[in-house]
């Protein structure tokens, strides 16, 4: 069951924009990162929420997509998220988030593949436009944007080849191809 999830829980970059995701499932998803492990227990992660098209908009415009498919400069209108989730750090409580944001992302986006939506976790943002564009107060850093709506993409892992080429690509019919290194070659003292 959760291996399933782990495997459902792609990076997905199309959905159904048309899908509503109510403010009530966006904070259930947080209650699951609310609860997680946290450094010293210090828990500083704060979030902000968009599931309006307008807001969602402005969260759109400060993300970059798919460094990989340089020729495709993210959803067509129609195929965007449907809400985001923008994860900040408040430096009030420490200026070191350590493990704390990796393992709130991956909560968040395993209740959400729970749930039947999908996401795409967001490093690759533009911080000064998105804490213009948000009004984010000074005193929380920007981690990462996580973007949140039904898929339309099928995602499909396979093995790393012979010439070790990670990167992510699409075929004719716009499947989304993800190699991964296999099991044995990430265990060193087999």
């Amino acid at each position: 069951m959760f291996k399933e999830l782990v495997v459902k829980n792609r990076s997905y970059r199309r959905f159904k924009e048309n899908y509503f995701i109510d403010k009530e499932v966006l904070k259930e998803l947080l209650d699951y990162a609310r609860l997680a492990n946290s450094a010293s227990n210090r828990q500083p992660l704060k979030y902000m929420l968009s599931n309006q098209e307008k807001e969602n908009d402005k969260v759109f415009a400060s993300l970059s997509w798919a460094g990989y498919l340089e020729d495709w400069p993210g959803p067509e209108p129609g195929e965007r998220p449907s809400a985001y989730i923008i994860m900040l750090g408040d430096t009030t409580i420490t200026n070191k988030f350590y493990a704390d944001p990796g393992i709130a992302c991956a909560y968040i986006m395993l209740g959400a593949v729970e749930k039947g939506l999908g996401g795409c976790i967001f490093a690759a943002i533009n911080h000064k436009k998105l804490r213009k564009q948000l009004a984010v107060p000074e005193q929380y850093e920007i981690l990462y944007v996580l973007a949140l709506g039904k898929p339309v993409e099928a995602v499909k892992l396979e093995s790393v080849g012979e010439e070790g080429d990670i990167k992510y690509w699409r075929d004719q019919d716009q499947v989304h191809h993800v190699p991964k290194r296999g099991l044995v070659e990430i265990i060193l003292n087999d």
